[in-house]
């Protein structure tokens, strides 16, 4: 049975692959509700018959346009395609642009686009604030984003001179959590550098990066997977700061009193209603640093560090400078050192053994040969 292009959408029917919905769209199809004048030619001839007969008759030829050629489509669940078609799609799928290599999935499509973006997003941010919204309405994310970036501003402004001004860099990005854990496993888990036999193309969107992200050995190892449900939402600090981040912690999650919430007098807009709302809202899950899962305590204590990695660099440099750097060489010497010393031992045991197993073997064999002697 074969039914015309225009009756298809009312039947079950396989879908054409792109190059044969364009060649579809380019061949001249009649109108739904165009009729043609050969239907009503029998009324025609009719009425002409009942009409007066007069004196004069006049005879016209009406040429009939032909009918465009109408394409019929199958029923059947295997749809045939000309080779012409698959040629083309065949060429269309080898040639690409230098800009654009293959991909897994179309790169212009908005999933590829937010699957770089996190990506990108993971590799380049030393600091990220995983945090679980509830409903929050659009005025109590701006007015949050509004408190955030001026606690964050008062905190550069109580740095030194020469440190990066942070305030108008850390963001709030909300997630489309499913890509998101899979811009997080290729990132964690796709290393093209490692791989004995390398591909040609290993960006973010390529096969090969999508059959090690969905490996069933990964699918679930990452910490964060567990965490990866519901509503979520990132901060994203550029640099590893604990004073920011303490000023980020005091506003999303304050607790007191080390994380106390901005007082009323320094940050008056941060007690209105909108704001107040939509922090209950809020609830930070855990931070990514450097690659590493921290939860919410040792985030908060990660936080009360001062100078960030600087500082701990400092702390830990005044600790072997109160331990003396020469005591402490010698500490850490010591076990190695007496093991050399535990070992050097036991040889000169064993060889001490062996050279007396010798000279009492070669006292028998002297004796028997004095004997044998005339």
């Amino acid at each position: 049975m074969t039914l015309p292009l225009r009756h298809v959408r009312h039947h079950a029917i396989p879908p054409l692959p792109i190059q044969a919905r364009t060649l579809l769209r380019i061949l001249p199809l009649p109108h739904p509700h165009h009729h043609h004048h050969g239907r009503y030619a029998s009324t025609s001839a009719t009425a002409t018959a009942a009409a007066p007969v007069t004196t004069t008759t006049t005879t016209t030829t009406t040429r009939r346009k032909p009918a465009p050629p109408i394409l019929h489509l199958t029923t059947a669940r295997t749809t045939s395609v000309p080779t012409a078609i698959n040629a083309a799609a065949a060429a269309a799928a080898a040639s690409h642009p230098a800009t654009q290599p293959p991909s897994h999935k179309r790169p212009e499509f908005r999933k590829s686009q937010l699957m770089r973006q996190y990506a990108s997003l993971l590799r380049s941010t030393p600091l990220l604030l995983v945090l679980q919204h509830n409903s929050l309405k659009a005025n109590e994310w701006m007015a949050i984003r509004r408190e955030l970036t001026a606690a964050l501003r008062r905190c550069d402004d109580g740095q030194a001179a020469g440190q990066p001004r942070l305030a108008d860099i850390v963001r709030i990005t909300c997630l489309r959590t499913g890509i998101f854990a899979a811009a997080l496993r290729v990132v964690e888990y796709y290393h093209p550098e490692r791989d004995p036999t390398p591909t040609t193309y290993t960006h973010t969107l390529s096969r090969a990066a999508h059959a090690a992200a969905t490996r069933k050995a990964v699918k679930n190892a990452h910490p964060l997977t567990p965490l990866l449900a519901g509503r979520l939402a990132v901060v994203c600090f550029p640099t590893l700061s604990t004073a920011h981040l303490q000023a980020a912690l005091s506003v999303l999650a304050p607790s007191a009193p080390r994380f106390a919430a901005p007082s009323r007098r320094a940050f008056p807009g941060y007690h209105d209603e909108k704001v107040r709302a939509g922090v209950q809202k809020l609830l930070v899950l855990a931070a990514r640093v450097d690659g590493a899962v921290l939860d919410l305590g040792a985030t908060r204590r990660l936080a009360l560090v001062e100078g960030g990695r600087d500082g701990l660099r400092a702390q830990l440099l005044a600790l072997l400078r109160a331990v003396g750097g020469a005591s402490l060489a010698a500490a850490l010497q010591g076990p190695g050192r007496a093991l050399v010393r535990t070992v050097d031992g036991r040889r000169a045991a064993l060889e001490a053994e062996e050279n007396e197993m010798e000279q009492k073997g070669a006292a028998p064999q002297a004796q028997e040969s004095s004997e044998k002697a005339p």
